[in-house]
């Protein structure tokens, strides 16, 4: 699986501990490189369109609260982010609703939680079937309606 993976400056130190301690995936770093001062949605829309274009399975995102990062990455066509701070959480946006990027927030959830959240997430599957296929294209039926809206 390759999974692309990127922070900001809040969740620099986060992402690089995610990356030391993945195994059994490809992962693609998009940045931040350094705890130097950058803006979130250029590093989500990175990650977000690698997705949506297919270079990557899944993304994963850092911030302070994953909360900036999701909602950059969701403007992303095809893209279904997931601020996640619980694994029951992470386990049911994959199984529910094929969320194919991670959010996390440095500064609500230490390492060891993070590490157990970014290994459901990779390693749950989407359940499918008609109840949560059908929700799934109703949430792409909003994408270009919100896009004509203006955001």
């Amino acid at each position: 699986m390759r999974v692309a993976i990127g922070a900001d400056h809040a969740g620099f130190r986060l992402k690089e501990a995610i990356r030391e301690q993945a195994a059994g995936v490809e992962l693609v770093d998009f940045g931040t490189h350094s705890e130097d001062s950058c803006d979130y949605p250029d590093v989500a829309g990175a990650v977000a369109t690698a997705v949506a274009q297919g270079e990557v399975d899944r993304g994963i995102l850092v911030c302070g609260t994953g909360v900036g990062m999701s909602m950059a990455a969701n403007k992303v066509a095809g893209v279904r982010a997931a601020a996640c701070s619980d694994t029951y959480s992470a386990r049911l946006t994959r199984a529910h609703n094929d969320a194919n990027v991670l959010c996390l927030g440095a500064r609500v959830v230490g390492p060891g939680l993070a590490l157990d959240i970014v290994q459901l997430f990779l390693d749950t599957a989407f359940d499918g079937g008609e109840r949560h296929e059908r929700r799934i294209e109703k949430i792409h039926a909003l994408e270009p309606r919100a896009a004509r809206a203006g955001g």
